[in-house]
């Protein structure tokens, strides 16, 4: 469920509010031209039923040639790094078996490095100075 505010939404379960976005890249092995237009279409399918079942959003996606972007808003009981395994594993595996044609381009379709980083509409510096604040008052 999403309750807002005048600046953003937030999820909230029975015990816990949130509102944790994060910009997702990772590549193809070796950065290999192998996610053809027939891929993509497929690899955003996966993607769109990783996020069911695992219940986070994806607010915004892309998928190029040879890498993914992602802005994912996850429950940070499940946890980023949980959700972007589970979307490697699962649509490497899917893939490589509904198109041959990656195995034999590459030994693994996915690095096992990843660019992950926090989304937020306050900066650092502004958290910070809240913080610093809570015990003057």
């Amino acid at each position: 469920m999403k309750i807002a505010d005048a600046n953003k939404e937030y999820n909230y379960t029975p015990t816990l509010v949130y509102s944790c976005q994060y910009h997702v890249i990772w590549a193809t092995k070796y950065r290999r031209k192998a996610l053809t237009a027939e891929v993509q279409v497929r690899l955003k399918e996966i993607i769109k039923q990783v996020s069911e079942d695992m219940k986070f959003s994806v607010l915004e996606m892309e998928i190029m040639e040879d890498h993914v972007h992602l802005l994912l808003d996850v429950n940070p009981y499940v946890g980023i790094y949980k959700v972007i395994s589970q979307i490697k594993g699962i649509s490497s595996n899917i893939l490589r078996k509904e198109f041959p044609f990656l195995k034999t381009m590459i030994p693994t379709l996915w690095t096992r490095s990843k660019f992950i980083s926090t989304v937020g509409s306050v900066s650092l510096e502004v958290v910070k100075k809240y913080i610093e604040g809570q015990k003057n008052k």
